[in-house]
């Protein structure tokens, strides 16, 4: 793959991290691209989300679904576009996801006998196939934090399985929040690590 000549320099210097992360699964191509983007697309997400907590994990989910989609990435324009595009479309389909659900719950009570509420948290529910499937995916997470180190397993655990806010986690911990912050981004960048190169498939 040629690099285009009509990208900038930076650019350029983007597409050739993309490459050594293709070409040799280099770790530390995968962190430039992180580092260089991290900042600049959370903040874009904050904007279009207005919920930090929300922008946090959709600016990993970004990076999660590029990485996983980076051979497809070609140089007819930066890796910032491309990058810029998979997070804003992830993003608008969050929030319709989160417009539908609330829309539900908050809508429809008035209905006769609650009928019309009934029915659509009854379409929300998983079939048989669709509660295995999310079961095995439970495991798997569950079998992938125990390989990360104990003080990102207890922050994993506490955010994803048991469900703390990050006040709760700065609490129970005794840390600061913007130290618990900090410290959950780092453990999902291991965990995101962790589950990519697992022969198993999620």
């Amino acid at each position: 793959m040629e690099v285009a000549t009509h990208l900038t320099d930076k650019a350029i210097r983007d597409f050739k991290l993309v490459q050594r992360a293709i070409d040799h699964g280099d770790q530390k191509a995968y962190a430039e691209l992180m580092k260089n983007y991290r900042d600049s697309l959370y903040f874009m997400l904050l904007k279009m989300t207005n919920n930090p907590h929300d922008a946090e994990d959709l600016t990993i989910e970004a990076f999660g679904k590029a990485f996983k989609k980076l051979h497809q990435y070609t140089p007819d324009y930066a890796f910032s576009t491309w990058l810029f595009k998979i997070a804003s479309n992830n993003c608008i389909d969050f929030i319709r996801k989160k417009k539908k659900y609330t829309f539900s719950i908050d809508h429809g009570i008035d209905d006769e006998a609650g009928s019309e509420l009934a029915l659509r948290i009854a379409a929300e529910d998983l079939d048989p196939e669709e509660e295995l499937v999310k079961k095995q995916k439970i495991k798997l997470m569950r079998e992938v934090v125990e390989k990360l180190k104990p003080h990102y397993r207890t922050l994993i655990e506490l955010r994803y399985f048991s469900e703390f806010s990050y006040e709760e986690i700065a609490a129970e911990l005794n840390l600061p929040l913007g130290t618990v912050k900090a410290q959950l981004f780092r453990a999902r960048e291991f965990l995101y690590q962790i589950l990519k190169n697992s022969k198993e498939k999620i």
